[in-house]
């Protein structure tokens, strides 16, 4: 059973397992550094806060844990007696190993329609790009975009990061980006791509479906995560 006491306690053992305060853990995840801190656990009149899944979702990626390390943590099943404010490692039961990380390429989507950020192939080129830590993501040619506007809501908010893998094919259903000859980028939903055109899905009910000609598609590319 999850509680409010287990989640702190597991955000405070992932810190602690990778030498961070918890103001420490979360300034590597992009946060405010109180995010995890104590006084935030409680509400002003004594209710219990718990931490936004947004919060956990991004110090996993920041410290390269997965969710079911995470899970874990939740019930101190790697852990022996507890010692202060944390627990210790047991002797014989290491903490499973984290997945590497890796600086990957990012822009912002309105960016990505310009020229100069991408071969034929959708493949990341030339200057300008920033980087964001994240774990392997089995592509070494793997980027970020950071959405801009409403146009992607309710999936995709102002501000999200998706990932993309330009490596991986999508298949039918996987949420893509693709770019037309003409700039226009697009992240969308794969309905089914034919030897003539390309069809996707909108992911704001707001915008229409698109049916694109295939040679009229510059590159299309698999997410293959967002931080939502």
């Amino acid at each position: 059973m999850l509680t409010h006491g287990k989640i702190w306690r597991a955000v405070d053992e992932l810190a602690e397992q990778h030498g961070l305060s918890t103001s420490g853990l979360a300034r590597r995840a992009g946060l405010d550094p109180t995010t995890f801190n104590r006084s935030k656990r409680v509400t002003i009149d004594g209710r219990p806060r718990w931490p936004s899944t947004e919060s956990i979702a991004k110090a996993l990626a920041a410290t390269g844990t997965s969710p079911e390390h995470f899970f874990s943590l939740l019930d101190g099943s790697d852990r022996t007696a507890a010692h202060g404010g944390g627990a210790g490692f047991a002797e014989d039961a290491p903490p499973p190993p984290t997945r590497p990380l890796n600086a990957i390429p990012q822009i912002g989507f309105a960016q990505a329609g310009s020229g100069g950020f991408f071969d034929d192939a959708g493949f990341p080129v030339g200057a300008g790009w920033d980087e964001v830590v994240f774990p392997d993501v089995h592509d070494a040619h793997a980027y970020a975009l950071e959405i801009a506007g409403d146009s992607m809501e309710p999936v995709y908010r102002d501000g999200d990061v998706v990932v993309v893998s330009p490596a991986s094919e999508p298949r039918r259903g996987d949420r893509v980006v693709l770019k037309t000859k003409e700039g226009e980028v697009l992240a969308k939903e794969l309905v089914r791509k034919t030897t003539r055109h390309i069809e996707l899905r909108s992911l704001n009910p707001a915008h229409e479906d698109r049916q694109i000609p295939l040679d009229q598609v510059d590159w299309i590319a698999r997410i293959v995560w967002a931080s939502q």
